[in-house]
């Protein structure tokens, strides 16, 4: 297993994405597509998914995490590359402990669930290279 996965921790295959977002598997290719999710090869299949943190359980059930895609955006045009992104996602930060109440988020995936967008995009944006 790879440093990033072993970062990641837990890896859903896109079936796996689908069934739980009650999609087909094409339109979670759409998703990857459009940049709400990101995709990466893991495991020693080399099979393509997509980290769990990035869908959340609602009471409608899951969903993307919502600020997800913007954030996504702003870390492509700040010159990541889709690994780079999700390492910069899911890579503690000490610094995040001090947003909210609660929970402090211990990583910007984190702190995107907990509803920190604002904080967590001007971080990407000042990451830009």
């Amino acid at each position: 297993m790879t440093d990033l996965e072993n970062l990641v921790g837990s890896w859903l295959p896109l079936p796996d994405v689908a069934e739980r977002l009650g999609l087909d598997v094409g339109q979670v290719r759409r998703l990857v597509q459009e940049r709400a999710l990101i995709a990466l090869r893991f495991g020693e299949r080399g099979v393509r998914g997509v980290p769990e943190k990035f869908l959340m359980e609602t009471e409608r059930g899951w969903q993307v995490v919502p600020a997800l895609a913007g954030t996504v955006v702003v870390l492509a045009d700040s010159g990541f590359s889709d690994e780079e992104a999700v390492r910069w996602l899911f890579t503690p930060d000490e610094s995040l402990a001090s947003l909210g109440t609660g929970v402090p988020p211990r990583t910007p995936i984190d702190a995107l669930v907990g509803g920190h967008k604002t904080e967590i995009r001007r971080r990407a944006q000042s990451l830009a290279f």
